[in-house]
């Protein structure tokens, strides 16, 4: 059960046994998070996990079966429209679907804001200056949702929640995104990200959490993430041959290493799993622990 906080002290976002079922389909199963303000929260799942329920529970747009959640101190079901204002949306789905040229949709979206950022440095930041008097509907994808991004952020929202935000994007409006996200940051934002690119959830989160068969799994820092791997894998030459082992204690097989060889180790690799490798087996173990209980009664 959640405890009544001061709104401006308390974190951005608290979920306590949040549930969300379709008839037998528990979409969201338990689930019981912190979100604290200015930090930047990724969550990463596979499709069908349950993230893209959490996070539509947690905009307003979806009801919950059951439990407490809380964002910017309200429940998002009962918010009046005020709150809206304070929260930026980022949606899956384009904005292509309008008439409005990207300047004219971004000037529209700021007019429902008390205090919005400028609407041709806002079209600037996700660079679209140059498309400013294109009509959505002729954008490119990247585009269109770079035109998404400026809609959700224009309004200068205190939390802003960014869907698969740079689907579409070329590896230069990534890295843009990106210096983007970590400006927001700095002014303060809370910012909650899901994507499918384990590299831009490593480069922009505070904290990452993993969300399988609606319940979260793990819930860490990038670097606490990796951390719990269990083997670094070392590579050498020795006696003319590569020599490959897998280790818990790198360091420890390090030493043994540089007491054997005086000089130079040949070929001397230390490679520690990746955060994607880590996320997989995540989903991987929680995939058996789900199959577990039906193999049991079968």
């Amino acid at each position: 059960m959640l405890v009544r906080l001061d709104p401006m002290t308390a974190p951005a976002i608290r979920i306590a046994g949040l549930h969300k079922h379709y008839g037998d389909l528990h979409a969201v199963d338990g689930l019981d998070l912190e979100i604290p303000r200015g930090e930047v929260f990724a969550l990463l799942g596979p499709n069908g996990a349950g993230k893209s329920t959490t996070v539509e529970i947690l905009e307003g747009f979806r009801k919950r079966t059951s439990g407490e959640v809380e964002v910017l101190g309200l429940d998002p079901q009962r918010a009046p429209k005020s709150w809206r204002t304070r929260v930026g949306v980022m949606l899956q789905t384009t904005s292509s679907a309008t008439a409005l040229t990207a300047r004219e949709s971004v000037s529209y979206a700021a007019s429902l804001y008390p205090d919005p950022r400028d609407v041709d440095e806002t079209l600037e930041a996700v660079g679209l200056t140059e498309k400013a008097n294109a009509k959505a509907a002729t954008l490119s994808g990247g585009q269109q949702r770079r035109l998404d991004v400026a809609l959700a952020i224009v309004g200068r929202p205190e939390l802003v929640f960014l869907d698969e935000p740079t689907t579409g994007f070329d590896p230069e409006a990534r890295r843009h995104f990106w210096t983007l996200i970590e400006a927001m940051r700095g002014d303060g934002t809370t910012i909650v990200l899901t994507t499918h690119y384990l590299d831009e959830a490593d480069r922009l989160a505070d904290r990452i959490g993993i969300i399988a068969n609606g319940r979260l799994v793990a819930l860490d820092t990038p670097v606490g993430l990796r951390r719990r791997a269990a083997a670094a894998r070392i590579s050498w030459v020795e006696d003319g041959e590569e020599r490959v082992e897998e280790t818990g204690a790198p360091t420890a097989l390090l030493r043994e290493l540089l007491a054997r060889h005086p000089g130079e180790i040949e070929g001397l690799q230390v490679v520690h799993p990746s955060l994607e490798e880590v996320y997989l087996q995540l989903i991987d173990d929680a995939s058996h622990e789900a199959r577990a209980p039906e193999e049991a009664t079968s």
